[in-house]
Parts: structure tokens; C-alpha cells; sequence
């Protein structure tokens, strides 16, 4: 039996075949998806500069909660770290905006940011510059919180000698 120069059985192995072949991708594909998800967690660790003063300071904001860095106001809207058996990569949404008595608040920036590029997502402001470090749980402590308190220590210890 022929329909239009093709068998019905030639049509239904295609058919056939199209479908194995799209489980196999299925397959092949679902394993590298579940991977792709990241592991949300409830800190953000950032760490923001003063440019006209050269102050440095690491900060750990809570998700949907805001802090008040000089004029700027920061709100972590999610941050995600990636599973253990990938590469290590944070990233944090972050709403910031300049606040400014008898002015209207101002956007600075709005988006994701990753640990592991800063200037792929920067923030653009003349006097300060925000970054993500790291994501946390409540309860866990950030390594790069003691790395900087020890750093300037030993910035206060030679300054007084």
C-alpha cells in the first residue's frame, strides 16, 4: 500500500525512529538539566568599596530584606550557589538604588550578579562599587568574611608600629 510514493510501514518507521531518537535526546538532556539548577540559600555575602575614601567592607544581607550602605540601599532578591559536583559559582539578584534626602530614589542597578565574574554584570555608580563574594545559609560563616577582619588587623597592626 503506497500513499503518495511512500509506504504506510516506511512512514511508520520514521515515525518510529523519530520518536527513539527524541527519548534518547530526552534522556541524554535530562540529567545535564537537573544539574543546571542552582541551590538557593538565604545570605548574600557582598563586599563593597568607597572609591572617594578607599573603604572596603563585607557585608551579608539577607534574602528579601534590605541594608542601607552609605546612600545606597541594597535588596537580595535570591542567591544561588551551584550544586557541589559543578564548578563553583554564586550568583545574587540584587535590586540597588541611591537614596538621597529631598531627592527621589534612584535605580543604580537591578539584576544578577556572579562571584566568579564581577564586571560581567557591574554596577555602574561614580562613588561605589558593590560585588558578590558568596551565598550562605543562616548558621554558616563565609571564608571571605574572616579573610578580610584578619586583613585589617594586619593593616592596624603594621599602621601602629
Amino acid at each position: 500500500m503506497s500513499l503518495g510514493g511512500c509506504s504506510v510501514i516506511g512512514r511508520l518507521l520514521t515515525s518510529a525512529s523519530l520518536i527513539g531518537a527524541l527519548a534518547a535526546a530526552h534522556v541524554m538532556v535530562a540529567p545535564v538539566a537537573a544539574h543546571a539548577e542552582g541551590i538557593e540559600k538565604g545570605i548574600a555575602v557582598l563586599r563593597w568599596l568607597d572609591k572617594s575614601t578607599a573603604r572596603v567592607a563585607t557585608v551579608e544581607v539577607p534574602v528579601n530584606q534590605s541594608m542601607r550602605i552609605e546612600s545606597l540601599e541594597l535588596i537580595v532578591r535570591a542567591c544561588v550557589e551551584r550544586p557541589p559536583v559543578e564548578p563553583p559559582e554564586s550568583a545574587a539578584f540584587l535590586d540597588v538604588a541611591e537614596v538621597r534626602p529631598g531627592e527621589p530614589t534612584a535605580e543604580v542597578f537591578r539584576g544578577w550578579m556572579f562571584a566568579s565574574s564581577p564586571a560581567l554584570s557591574a554596577m555602574e555608580h561614580p562613588i561605589y562599587d558593590v560585588w558578590v563574594l558568596d551565598c550562605i545559609d543562616t548558621g554558616e560563616t563565609s571564608p571571605f568574611v574572616h579573610r578580610l577582619e584578619e586583613d585589617q588587623n594586619t593593616q592596624g597592626k603594621a599602621a601602629s608600629q
